[in-house]
């Protein structure tokens, strides 16, 4: 892959993110569920972008997230779905609006949101 290609997935990716964030905006009544996925690992946090405050968090390498050794990517992203939603409903957040950034919505990012729904949550 040479430079001119990578810098061009570079900006279609944040031209993506840049459109999706225009439009969602996490209140305290409705947060924004923001979603990070690396190569390995998968990050989601709940944030109040009034005040600019992280309310919940959680991720594949938190200190409180038990991975399996044999679960896949996609089961790891389900459980922190799980967990971030348990995480919310126990501070008191039912309504989030859902911020997938660049990424499509399928796979390990609809694993989470799934795993979010699961909890309690509603997008």
């Amino acid at each position: 892959m040479d430079k001119s290609t990578k810098s061009r997935k570079a900006l279609s990716m944040r031209r993506r993110k840049y459109h999706t964030r225009s439009r969602i905006f996490g209140t305290l009544e409705r947060p924004r569920l923001a979603v990070f996925r690396s190569l390995n690992h998968i990050y989601a946090q709940i944030i109040d972008d009034t005040e600019g405050k992280t309310l919940a968090s959680m991720s594949t390498k938190a200190k409180d997230f038990v991975q399996n050794e044999k679960a896949t990517r996609i089961d790891n992203s389900f459980q922190v779905g799980l967990k971030l939603g348990e995480k919310a409903i126990a501070a008191g957040i039912t309504k989030v609006s859902f911020d997938r950034s660049s990424y499509k919505y399928h796979g390990r990012v609809k694993a989470l949101a799934d795993g979010a729904r699961k909890a309690g949550l509603i997008f």
